[in-house]
């Protein structure tokens, strides 16, 4: 009769390890993507839809992708893991960050970028409440979730070591304090209009 051991380098949903733990165990199961460490707990991935959450992504990255084209010195990025904390190992669905010699540490994201996008439809609470918290207290400057079945996005800017929570102006504009001319049309963006989107890109 076979016993089946469980394995002491397999990562399971709701496991609660160090980040060092973390991270060595997940370099050595070869199948497993978008795993992340939040708060100390494992999470794993549920299947991803097109709707509501990868085309969504992908608007975002666009956007961001689009300010890089036109200013130096800073990079945007698709789903990516951060080395954050000793509890935090979180893989964003886009980041924007300034690009500097200290940044990787063996070609993973050092620390905290500047300004991380979440796309949330079955993650909504652990990234309005897990994640938040995880990236206010690491020093992500801003902080943008979709949250696409309420059709809302939340943009929570630190201030004093501290998420506020931002609203568009009259025109439905938030521009990013930390890189000048990024502007987000919000109403552009909740109707997928890529031309309006972009078009706001000063």
């Amino acid at each position: 009769m076979s016993v089946n051991v469980r394995s002491p380098h397999l990562l399971e949903n709701g496991d609660v390890m160090s980040r060092e733990e973390f991270h060595r165990r997940y370099s050595e199961c070869e199948a497993l993507e978008r795993v992340e460490l939040i708060e100390g707990v494992v999470y794993m991935p549920s299947p991803i839809k097109i709707r509501g959450h990868s085309r969504e992504q992908k608007l975002m990255i666009l956007w961001l992708a689009a300010y890089e084209a036109r200013n130096g010195g800073v990079e945007a990025v698709g789903p990516g893991t951060v080395l954050l904390d000793d509890e935090n190992e979180p893989q964003p669905d886009a980041m924007l960050y300034r690009l500097s010699e200290d940044r990787f540490e063996d070609d993973y994201l050092k620390g905290a970028p500047e300004l991380v996008v979440e796309i949330a439809r079955s993650s909504v609470s652990r990234d309005l409440h897990q994640k938040k918290r995880a990236y206010e207290r690491n020093g992500v400057l801003e902080y943008l979730v979709w949250r696409t079945e309420d059709g809302a996005i939340d943009w929570f800017q630190l201030r004093d070591g501290t998420y506020v929570q931002r609203t568009p102006d009259a025109a439905g504009i938030i521009e990013s304090e930390v890189f000048p001319g990024l502007r987000l049309d919000v109403p552009a963006v909740l109707a997928h209009d890529r031309r309006r989107l972009l078009a706001a890109i000063r």
